[in-house]
């Protein structure tokens, strides 16, 4: 037995939380359905955490997704990628984000444990270096509570990240080496990924509303010229602290309209401003501050 199957079946035994951390193709998602993979086997109600903005394995690019997996039916990518919970964050990368993310996937922790879940995987993204990296990992663990947190490294690089955890926490932290059948991806791939993530969340019949001015988080400026907000992504709020999904913004210049777009069925009580203009599928990145032209 290899270090890899010897956590896995030790924390699908023992653990309630296990949070995996590590950089780019470190193979987290891989190791997540290995634990939920066995985690099923013995019986336990499990689901899946997605934290990851950019590289989706459940709920659309700008998310942090939850899974529940109560079969092994339900690791089939298809089924995986539609999301029993949501939180908008609204960006590609955790970078200016961080407290939508944590607070995001705090909140989906918390719904996990309500309808039923007693073991829950935690993916993150590869943001693990620098002060970005340290401090959302460091939150991420405060608020999730995780019993085990997994480093999956090439070398030493999670060292200090893992030593904060360790340090301020009482949490269990192992260090793995990644697994030799993790496949690297190029940026090109990356994107794509995220492209490909956002096209399908967009097929299939669309709704179209009309927009008030006055829905929005952050609100908007007088006079703001509402022709900037279109083909804004936006997360649609359901008035009770949760989201319905995403949907983008369309501005009819010949009518003097502001359309909200988007795959959900059910009209919203409010919206999210995102950081992200669609450009086909492809996202760009929007600093509403200058678009705002405010602090």
């Amino acid at each position: 037995m290899n270090e890899h199957e010897a956590l896995v079946e030790r924390a699908v035994r023992d653990k309630r939380t296990v949070f995996l951390v590590g950089g780019l193709d470190s193979g987290k998602t891989t190791l997540s359905r290995t634990l939920i993979t066995e985690a099923l086997k013995g019986g336990r109600s499990t689901a899946y955490l997605d934290a990851d903005l950019g590289q989706k394995t459940v709920g659309p690019p700008g998310t942090v997704g939850l899974k529940h997996v109560r079969t092994a039916d339900d690791l089939d990518q298809g089924r995986m990628a539609t999301a029993d919970g949501l939180a908008f964050v609204g960006s590609m990368s955790p970078q200016g984000h961080l407290l939508p993310l944590v607070t995001g996937a705090a909140r989906l922790n918390a719904k996990a444990r309500e309808e039923g879940a007693e073991f829950v995987v935690v993916d993150s993204s590869g943001l693990v270096s620098g002060i970005y990296g340290q401090l959302l990992k460091y939150h991420k663990v405060e608020m999730l509570q995780p019993d085990l947190v997994v480093g999956l490294q090439r070398g030493e690089e999670l060292q200090p990240l893992l030593g904060i955890i360790q340090r301020f926490f009482a949490t269990e932290v192992v260090a793995l080496s990644i697994h030799p059948s993790v496949t690297p991806t190029t940026v090109e791939q990356r994107a794509q990924n995220r492209e490909e993530g956002m096209r399908r969340y967009f097929s299939g019949q669309l709704h179209r509303w009309r927009v008030k001015p006055t829905v929005f988080l952050p609100a908007l400026p007088p006079l703001f010229d509402l022709a900037q907000l279109s083909h804004l992504l936006v997360g649609l709020s359901d008035g009770v602290g949760s989201y319905l999904g995403l949907g983008y913004l369309e501005w009819a210049s010949d009518e003097g309209v502001l359309r909200l777009i988007s795959p959900v069925a059910d009209a919203p009580k409010a919206l999210r401003l995102g950081a992200v203009r669609l450009e086909g599928f492809r996202a760009k990145r929007v600093d509403l501050r200058n678009l705002f032209r405010t602090e």
